[in-house]
């Protein structure tokens, strides 16, 4: 055993040594891999975490939490009505409007409640692929074929992708309807009203924290409305969460109310003396994020208001670390694309926009594995296509990315590993990727 463990001390030695001795830093395209993974990983940073992805770990506790087993398993357990459990998985995208990450911490809590396979993976591949506003610009920019298709398509697929899971993995299933069936549920300790207040109105701050830009020009129409004025609207649906807190977790008001004062006067100060106008808004959230751990920890009415912050902590714990490598990866391989810029990565963008023409199998096939590890946050993904389109790109290809992409991607992938293990996340990526590229070849040879 010694003589083993000492064999492979030498073996990673050797491999460091080697990586080390032949770095390529000499090559133009290396270099440029290295500044677009850090370009990626500072932009994910500012743009992504802060915004997203904590709220996002928030509203997963609240899910561990607050919401009952007895409501998961009533709407998503391996018993539920299948229509049922199908459909709210199905239509959840058009609320919550994430990307594939933002899903991850919401998708692990159904799961560790007791959600059905079937219904879990139709929620964890509907969530951001549904995504209500990115089908709107989806329509506007590439098509309004394209936005229909895109509905279609991506309604299809939670539920073929999540029914395909539960037939696949039938044996676990008939075991864990057996036990559920044998649970004594708790009675609830609210009433479901205002759990569900609590919950959406995190989700709506979610959404209008992040709600886009829109395309250049657009001054007139109604997203440029919401997206002008989305900090007053967050604001405003803050004083809801204020009013939750309050009378639904009972939460001494005094603590409410110093956190929303320290709040608003971080937001005050980060207006007047930070420039960016992207960066500025991250002070306030910072520090709403932390007076709500602060107040929720150190309540002592209701053991549950600490449990769901140590919840959002670990769910923290557990997903950034496997997103840290995934983006890092995906930076390097693919390179980083946002706000009008691209950096390239090892794999050339002229190889992917020379192999996304026309509409072959092969094309779509190779569309739907970029678009299923590529990392696409919530609505960049139709600027990409729109400039990719442009460069050739066929119309299959582009449904096909359009499918595969928003709902997997490589930092997607490792924590859904993490959840599931290893051979039904194999399974889960093949199947989207089957069905965009078949999807692909369908609307590929009709327009």
């Amino acid at each position: 055993m010694e003589t083993r463990k000492e064999i492979k001390i030498l073996i990673w030695i050797a491999i460091i040594f080697g990586v080390a001795f032949f770095l390529p830093i000499e090559s133009e395209r290396f270099n440029t891999a290295i500044a677009a993974t850090f370009d990626l990983v500072k932009w994910y940073a500012r743009e992504h975490v802060v915004l997203c992805l904590l709220p996002a770990f928030f509203i997963a506790g609240v899910i561990s939490v607050f919401v009952s087993q007895g409501s998961v398993l009533r709407y998503f357990g391996a018993n539920a009505k299948k229509w049922l459990a199908y459909t709210v998985a199905a239509v959840s995208g058009t609320i919550l409007a994430v990307c594939s990450c933002t899903i991850l911490p919401l998708f692990s809590s159904i799961h560790k409640r007791g959600a059905g396979l079937g219904p879990a993976i139709a929620f964890l591949y509907s969530g951001p692929a549904i995504n209500i506003l990115a089908i709107i610009l989806t329509a506007r920019i590439l098509g309004f074929e394209m936005g229909v298709a895109r509905t279609i398509g991506a309604i299809a697929f939670s539920v073929i992708i999540g029914v395909a899971m539960s037939l696949i993995y039938r044996k676990e299933e008939k075991v864990k309807r057996e036990e559920q069936m044998n649970i004594q549920l708790q009675p609830e300790k609210r009433p479901m009203w205002q759990t569900s207040f609590h919950f959406f109105t995190l989700v709506v701050i979610l959404v209008f924290a992040n709600w886009g830009a829109p395309s250049s020009g657009d001054t007139s129409s109604t997203w440029f409305y919401i997206w002008a004025y989305k900090w007053y609207i967050t604001g405003f649906f803050s004083l809801f969460l204020g009013f939750s807190l309050i009378y639904i977790l009972k939460i001494k008001w005094q603590w409410v109310l110093y956190a929303a004062i320290a709040t608003i006067v971080s937001a005050i100060l980060a207006t007047n003396f930070i420039e960016s106008q992207k960066l500025s808004p991250l002070v306030p959230m910072i520090v709403g994020i932390v007076s709500l751990s602060i107040i929720t920890l150190f309540d002592k009415k209701d053991e549950d208001n600490k449990e769901w912050t140590l919840s959002t902590w670990e769910f923290a714990k557990q997903i950034l670390p496997l997103l840290a490598i995934g983006v890092i990866t995906a930076g390097f391989l693919l390179g980083s694309t946002h706000d009008g810029k691209t950096i390239a990565g090892v794999i050339p963008n002229e190889w992917i926009e020379w192999l996304v023409g026309g509409n072959s199998v092969w094309s779509n096939l190779f569309a739907s594995i970029v678009g299923a590890f590529m990392y696409f946050a919530t609505l960049t993904e139709v600027p990409i296509l729109q400039g990719l389109i442009a460069s050739g790109m066929g119309k299959g290809p582009a449904l096909a990315l359009l499918l595969a992409g928003p709902s997997l991607s490589l930092p997607n992938m490792l924590v859904i590993r993490g959840v599931l293990g290893t051979q039904k996340t194999l399974i889960y990526v093949i199947l989207v990727i089957i069905m965009a590229t078949i999807s692909g070849l369908i609307y590929g040879g009709l327009f």
